[in-house]
């Protein structure tokens, strides 16, 4: 497989393709809804590839720090690539994704920021529908290694180690050959201290719902990776912390919503429920699975129950608190640098 990936980078190499274009961080990443409103635009208007649409996003300059000149930019061997699942949600998809990439690119400006998803349905999508062009991992470090990048800092925005985390750091290890280094960040919830910090955000951006009946629910994806234990982490911190009133669950892992419901059935004390995500952004998942019209929504389930049901379609990545502590893992990483 090396050999293969060898092979393939010798040819881009032989050929004299240069790829050093991506010298900022791309449009939609640091810039948000409005940079992405300019990119499409721009590409509409020239009628160009959705290819030429992607490379244009990538050559923007948004997010650079004040006073930068870009004539004068020294190049970097160094890139910092920032990995998320991604989402074909475009509004969401500035709000969490991109704010927590801009708020990286902000805090580490000596380095080029990035960007790759690890669903490659996601991003077929994006191509076909949009016109946006958005590497995944083995294209971004195809990329990087054609660019003559030396050290790569990568920065997941995964919630916790579990399966897709740690395919992104197997496949880091099948390219590390080709760069004098290679750092990783930790994703959202690693230490005691990511626990406390998550735990006071979700409460902090729901405190005025916190009444005394109102059961504050937020749903997380699951795992069958030995890492859904956060979850369980997470809800212990929340109790632990006094906020009886909050309760997390998952769609497709333990505790799911049944549990959720029993736990509720068995405090008695909340009279209605407000639903939101415990996800990086807001998603198919917030918007179908939990606040959607199917008989099988969390929405639709509690509804039946007797409970009044609210729902806040808001991403984890919406939050400060949320995206200065992936800045913080990014930091941490690049520290790691020799």
């Amino acid at each position: 497989m090396r050999r293969q990936k060898a092979a393939v980078l010798a040819m881009v190499l032989a050929a004299g393709l240069s790829l050093s274009a991506c010298k900022g961080v791309s449009q939609e990443a640091a810039a948000g809804s409005e940079a992405t409103k300019e990119v499409e635009q721009k590409a509409e208007k020239e009628d160009v590839t959705s290819e030429t649409a992607g490379e244009d996003q990538e050559t923007s300059k948004e997010g650079k720090a004040d006073g930068e000149n870009d004539e004068n930019e020294k190049h970097s061997d160094t890139v910092l690539l920032a990995v998320s699942f991604g989402t074909s949600y475009n509004d969401s998809r500035d709000l969490t994704i991109g704010a927590v990439e801009q708020a990286i690119a902000e805090a580490l400006p000596q380095y080029e920021l990035r960007r790759a998803f690890t669903a490659q349905i996601i991003i077929d999508k994006l191509k076909e529908r949009d016109g946006l062009k958005i590497d995944n991992v083995t294209e971004a470090l195809d990329r990087a290694v054609a660019d003559g990048v030396k050290n790569l800092i990568v920065q997941p925005t995964h919630l916790m180690d579990g399966f897709e985390y740690n395919d992104v750091v197997n496949e880091l290890e099948e390219y590390r050959e080709y760069f004098d280094q290679i750092v990783v960040g930790k994703p959202l919830l690693d230490s005691e201290e990511d626990f406390d910090t998550v735990a006071k955000a979700i409460v902090e951006a729901t405190k005025d719902k916190d009444d005394g009946e109102t059961a504050i629910v937020f749903m997380g994806h699951g795992t069958e990776a030995e890492s859904n234990q956060v979850y369980e982490k997470l809800q212990n911190t929340l109790t632990e912390g006094g906020y009886e009133n909050y309760y997390i669950g998952t769609v497709e892992a333990e505790p799911g919503l049944a549990d959720v419901s029993a736990a509720l059935k068995e405090a008695g004390t909340c009279k209605k429920v407000v639903l939101r995500p415990l996800m990086l952004v807001a998603g198919d998942h917030a918007n179908n699975d939990m606040a959607g019209e199917e008989e099988d929504s969390w929405k639709r389930v509690l509804e039946a129950e007797g409970y009044p049901v609210e729902c806040q379609i808001h991403g984890l990545g919406e939050l400060e608190a949320v995206r200065e502590l992936y800045v913080e893992h990014a930091r941490a990483a690049a520290e790691l640098l020799k």
